[in-house]
């Protein structure tokens, strides 16, 4: 890249005709700003000056050019070398600006990986984000659901561990999964490194859609197991075999496509729907739908071109596929502006000839198909469900009857063991379901163990304390109503809260306070709402869509309370005791369990052999000793 003008130096009026009097000719990337200098546009020109200029032009047709320039305050341009180069950094600006006229693909998860690790006893498992750790990686798959899928199965057929690395160092006997026969148990010595290597070997050939391989070789050792009389062993490469077969029957798909994704789109008016299949090695690892966010008067073909740029695409901010996941064939029948320097990048990043194909037949013709009838479904059932989620706010501002209806709904709740490692949840929703963007857990910390009110003002000022009269942005996201999982008693600090709030901030709105109180037998059905203010009782009818939602909201949050309390929980069992005490730090904690040979023995031993240890004085063995021992 050559230059850049910055937007901030161009007035608010914007004076076009200056400006393209002063902008260069060469390729590059434009930006266009509004009033907030807020990017409301990436686009990429082969020749900058023209490409700017027909915005300008008196017979613009497109509404949505019309609208777009209505809006620009400010432009600015990167030059860059190459329309190649230009279209990358394309792809990264609209990933980093998500511009209002782009069309955008909101997606910035890693894909899934399974990963054999590189170790003694190798680990089979889940891996997703960097490829940092030592082995190899089979993948990606479109979802973790597929990921989990594949390590059930592997663990049926292939007996390799697929615990984690801590738990196999601390294991003294077999456990549960070599039980099952779903394990060797290396971590106890239960099978010789050679044997467990060869069932190391034969995944990793599985994994590679080698699976009658797989299946030769395991013919070879159960006919000579058999001569050899090892009748057990032949059994057991017997059900090997059983169960590979009809994986295989299930797995295998007829046809040339070694490595391809398959693009399907479908589209409702300003609705689209992309669906990607995934085919690696003869087998469909899985699929997934994307909903991107398309502009008025955008055509199929620049949805296509846009997916693939910024679905494919490398990017300096980390976004993007990495090169090993870019196939060598991607089928579309959509043929746009920009297929082949499209394909020229992917292969450059990828490392390897890409492909992207739109004139499909037979086989090809039939994924695409399959894709495009995925895209449709999606779509209808996302529909469907938004329109079932808009029918329950409907029915709930029936109950509530609030004048400007309501659109944001939060909820918080409380969840600890015994008032230790306490959890406070805040979950979101909208119109159209859950916003777990803007969810949110608090841990709970200065208070009482196990003080549920306490408990609940302090996730309120964590959510709600820092709100400000003028501050507008925040209180865009202020909720219609905010439902409590509890009853009076919590209801009554989030009423307190909110009136020292307002009286100290001079907010002209609060959301409306609702406890949810839950039933005698608390079954689903008999839970009752407790209006604030007045603490008037709301009971719904059971087949209410309006409860329904109230239940679906709830248990949302008490999932998410539940489940980071169970992780802060399982982190602080997994503590050791020698972490609390002051002055033992990394290095003197693993100088005393690897002098003294574990935690058991550190217990053990007494002021004179903790001395004994580097690193530790005679009062540091004393504190220790007094510590391990509750003196």
């Amino acid at each position: 890249m050559l230059s850049s003008t910055n937007a901030t130096e161009q007035p608010l009026h914007f004076d076009h005709e200056a400006f393209l009097n002063a902008v260069t000719e060469q390729s590059g990337v434009y930006r266009m700003y509004n009033h907030e200098q807020t990017v409301i546009y990436v686009g990429k020109a082969k020749q900058l000056k023209k490409r700017l200029a027909s915005y300008f032009r008196e017979d613009v047709g497109s509404v949505k050019t019309q609208a777009l320039v209505k809006q620009i305050c400010a432009i600015d341009v990167t030059v860059t070398h190459t329309e190649g180069e230009a279209l990358i950094l394309e792809n990264n600006y609209i990933k980093k600006y998500q511009p209002k006229y782009n069309i955008l693909l909101r997606d910035d998860k890693s894909y899934p990986y399974l990963l054999i690790t590189d170790h003694k006893h190798p680990k089979l498992g889940l891996h997703r984000g960097g490829k940092r750790i030592k082995g190899d990686y089979f993948g990606p798959y479109p979802s973790v659901g597929a990921v989990w899928e594949s390590l059930r199965l592997l663990q049926k057929i292939f007996p390799i561990r697929q615990c984690e690395d801590s738990y196999y160092r601390a294991r003294s006997r077999p456990c549960l999964q070599h039980q099952l026969g779903r394990c060797l148990a290396p971590c106890v010595d239960e099978v010789s490194i050679k044997d467990y290597a060869q069932q190391v070997s034969l995944a990793k050939l599985f994994l590679k859609g080698k699976s009658s391989m797989v299946i030769e070789q395991l013919v070879t050792r159960m006919a000579l197991a058999s001569d050899q009389l090892d009748f057990e062993f032949a059994a057991k490469c017997r059900d090997q075999i059983t169960t590979l077969r009809k994986v295989q029957q299930q797995q295998y798909v007829s046809g040339i496509a070694a490595e391809m994704d398959v693009i399907g789109l479908y589209r409702i008016n300003a609705q689209a729907c992309v669906h990607l299949l995934m085919i690696r090695d003869h087998k469909i690892l899985g699929s997934k739908s994307y909903f991107p966010v398309v502009p008025s008067e955008t055509s199929d073909k620049e949805i296509i071109q846009a997916f693939i740029g910024q679905h494919y695409l490398g990017s300096s901010l980390g976004e993007g596929i990495s090169e090993g996941n870019i196939p060598k064939e991607i089928v579309t029948e959509y043929n746009f502006e920009q297929i082949k320097e499209l394909a020229l990048l992917l292969s450059k990043q990828a490392e390897h000839s890409v492909k992207i194909s739109t004139k499909s037949r037979l086989e090809r013709r039939q994924y695409v198909k399959l894709a495009t009838t995925n895209a449709q479904t999606a779509l209808v059932t996302r529909n469907s469900h938004k329109e079932s989620m808009q029918a329950r706010f409907v029915a709930l501002n029936d109950v509530f009857e609030l004048s400007n209806g309501i659109n944001r709904i939060e909820c918080f709740d409380i969840s600890h063991t015994m008032g230790q490692q306490t959890i406070a949840s805040n979950v979101v929703f909208n119109q159209e379901g859950p916003v777990k963007s803007d969810y949110r857990r608090y841990n709970v910390h200065g208070i009482t163990p196990g003080d549920d009110y306490a408990a609940m003002a302090f996730a309120l000022n964590k959510r709600y304390g820092k709100l400000k009269a003028e501050d507008t942005e925040s209180l865009k996201k202020l909720p219609d109503i905010v439902f409590i999982d509890g009853g009076k008693g919590q209801l009554a600090k989030a009423e307190d809260f909110f009136a020292e709030l307002t009286a100290k901030q001079n907010l002209d709105r609060i959301p409306l306070l609702v406890g949810v109180a839950k039933g005698e037998s608390r079954k689903p059905g008999l839970e009752t709402l407790i209006l604030g203010g007045s603490h008037q009782l709301i009971s719904l009818p059971a087949t209410s869509p309006a409860l329904h939602l109230v239940q679906h909201v709830r248990d949302e949050s008490h999932r998410f309370a539940i489940a980071g309390h169970r992780a802060k929980r399982q982190k602080v069992s997994k503590k050791s005791v020698l972490e609390n005490i002051e002055g033992i730090g990394a290095k003197k904690r693993q100088a005393l369990l690897t002098f003294l040979g574990g935690m058991q023995e550190v217990k053990n031993a007494d002021i004179t052999e903790l001395e004994k240890v580097p690193g530790i004085s005679k009062v540091l063995a004393k504190k220790l000793y007094d510590v391990l021992h509750d003196k």
